[in-house]
């Protein structure tokens, strides 16, 4: 079973690569609303999603599929799933941001097994195979070990629920005032995978969906990081929204002790 999940990863990457092709030739990108004006789907993602799904299926004939850019969703815990975010940052891609990745996971039965994330502007190629470890352009990679305080801190505005802004803006000034500073650049799966190797010490939003985060649970679970809600909760593969805090386990636990202090105090 090992080496059937080494090799569906490889196909993964190999796939994001070919499909990214499509991304890297975009220009003027055209987007149209989904559910309102901050929330945009193109073209692109469609085709994205359409190569990676025949690509996937030759590999895994049996497999089902939970795509963002999909009407309806398979099963989340089917024998054989693979979930997929096309292009994840699509309002920076549409607005020539140049931080965007395809994102890709494998999973049996609701336990994640595989996941690859590619960031084709910069040739970055994130995966991990449940066990194995984390790797970017295959070289190992782990969490940070600073504090929160010597740590960057990325974080995510849920900006498709204008519900959360306030609460979202509230946890920012947490995460400000305890870290070095913020990074908010649009791609929660770039964000995680900053996270793996490294590079900020903490990530955290309101509300993600399954495809956002998949792939980015497993490469920084891999990496040796911790993967909560913002409750403290475990996070899991599972199909409602929910809130994400991820990050090196000291950083982790301390931001989440700085919420919790701050809800009960409220």
């Amino acid at each position: 079973m090992e080496q059937r999940i080494r090799e569906i990863c490889r196909v993964m990457m190999d796939a994001e690569r070919e499909a990214a092709k499509l991304m890297l030739q975009a220009h003027e990108v055209p987007a149209e609303t989904k559910t309102d004006r901050r929330d945009v789907v193109t073209e692109f993602d469609r085709r994205v999603q359409a190569l990676l799904v025949q690509r996937l299926r030759e590999a895994a004939p049996g497999a089902r599929f939970y795509c963002e850019e999909q009407d309806e969703h398979d099963d989340l815990y089917a024998e054989e799933l693979f979930v997929i975010d096309p292009i994840d940052g699509t309002m920076n891609f549409v607005h020539g941001f140049h931080h965007s990745c395809l994102s890709v996971a494998y999973a049996r039965r609701g336990e994640l097994c595989a996941g690859a994330i590619y960031n084709p502007y910069v040739d970055e190629m994130f995966h991990a195979v449940r066990g194995e470890g984390a790797f970017l352009n295959g070289r190992a990679i782990r969490v940070s070990r600073e504090a929160l305080r010597d740590s960057i801190v990325c974080y995510g505005t849920a900006p498709y629920d204008m519900r959360l802004a306030d609460e979202s803006f509230s946890l920012a000034r947490i995460a400000f005032e305890a870290s070095l500073d913020l990074r908010r650049e649009g791609a929660a799966a770039l964000d995680l995978c900053s996270v793996a190797a490294g590079r900020a010490g903490l990530y955290f939003e309101m509300r993600v969906s399954p495809w956002d985060y998949a792939a980015g649970l497993l490469i920084v679970q891999e990496a040796g990081g911790d993967c909560r809600r913002l409750d403290g909760r475990p996070l899991v593969l599972e199909p409602e929204r929910d809130s994400i805090a991820v990050g090196a386990p000291g950083a982790l636990a301390e931001f989440l002790s700085l919420v919790k202090s701050r809800r009960a105090s409220t």
